[in-house]
């Protein structure tokens, strides 16, 4: 009989584990260290200097003044105005964060095990990537002629005889909002849930078909399941963006739908610095609760 480390007393399976030296753990942290200081320099240090703007004073002839006020959050947490800001972004965010899910994991799947030529795959994701080669601003503003009262589709549906008057509700309303964030970051769950799908081992699906498994029960207890990963990658990508998009409510809102972030912008264009950075430090806090909650269900280091 074959004794493996498991078997031994726990001094002998200590003692067989390997041990990495100290030269070795000090080359470990020297190769951590520059991506240390970026992330220092370029996340964690402006993170600390709008959490302390957050508490200082302001006036409309001095926009910042050096103290320690907390108005700032008790403003933000006592404005009825506020609490439906962030409902109705929290409500964006989920709608929207549904809607990619299923045309990121339908797509991603799609290419994953119906196109099983490498060429055709990169040709699909190149003609995904196409609307990115232009600016977020560009691509909403192509939205107006066409979801405008005297646009593409008001004109169709009425030359059809779908309609007698133009549907008012296609542009400046939640439902353009929604809309252009699902154009903007559909992709976002695509690329992570096929980079999942594509290390599934085929011949798990192959096993599956040969017990009699059909195409759903394969697609609920092998597919998904290992999909698991790529789903909360592309989850956390599209939960934080939305959270701090402006652009889209700012263009397709029309200025009548409010989110948490185009308050922020807003209260930026007053210089009311204080109070934008006190919402800044919230909305950081609700999406890191958030992306905590999605890391609590699947562990994504399995997908790094």
């Amino acid at each position: 009989m074959v004794m493996t480390a498991t078997d031994l007393p726990s001094t002998e399976a200590a003692a067989a584990k390997p041990r990495r030296s100290p030269v070795g753990n000090a080359y470990a942290y020297l190769q951590a260290l520059p991506m240390a200081l970026i992330f220092g320099v370029f996340f964690l240090i402006p993170i600390a200097l709008v959490v302390v703007v957050s508490f200082f004073d302001y006036q409309s002839f001095d926009i910042l003044i050096p103290d320690f006020v907390t108005f700032n959050y008790t403003d933000v947490f006592s404005s009825e105005v506020t609490y439906r800001t962030y409902l109705q972004t929290l409500t964006f965010c989920l709608i929207v964060w549904a809607i990619t899910l299923v045309l990121g994991f339908t797509i991603a799947h799609f290419l994953a095990f119906y196109i099983t030529s490498l060429p055709l795959q990169i040709v699909c994701f190149l003609i995904c990537t196409i609307p990115f080669w232009t600016s977020n601003v560009i691509r909403m503003v192509s939205w107006i002629p066409f979801l405008g009262r005297n646009g593409l589709v008001n004109q169709g549906l009425m030359g059809a005889g779908i309609t007698d008057e133009p549907i008012e509700w296609l542009l400046y309303s939640e439902f353009a909002v929604i809309l252009g964030y699902v154009h903007l970051y559909t992709l976002f769950m695509i690329v992570p849930i096929f980079n999942s799908m594509i290390r599934i081992d085929k011949s798990l699906i192959e096993a599956a078909k040969d017990q009699g498994a059909t195409s759903w029960q394969i697609l609920k207890n092998v597919v998904i399941p290992l999909s698991k990963p790529g789903i909360a990658i592309g989850s956390v990508f599209v939960l934080a963006i939305v959270m701090g998009d402006f652009i889209t409510v700012t263009v397709l809102g029309g200025g009548q739908i409010a989110s948490v972030a185009k308050t922020i912008q807003t209260e930026l264009s007053y210089l009311q610095f204080p109070p934008a950075a006190a919402n800044a430090v919230v909305l950081l806090g609700v999406s890191i609760l958030m992306i905590f909650a999605l890391l609590r269900i699947v562990d994504i280091r399995k997908e790094l």
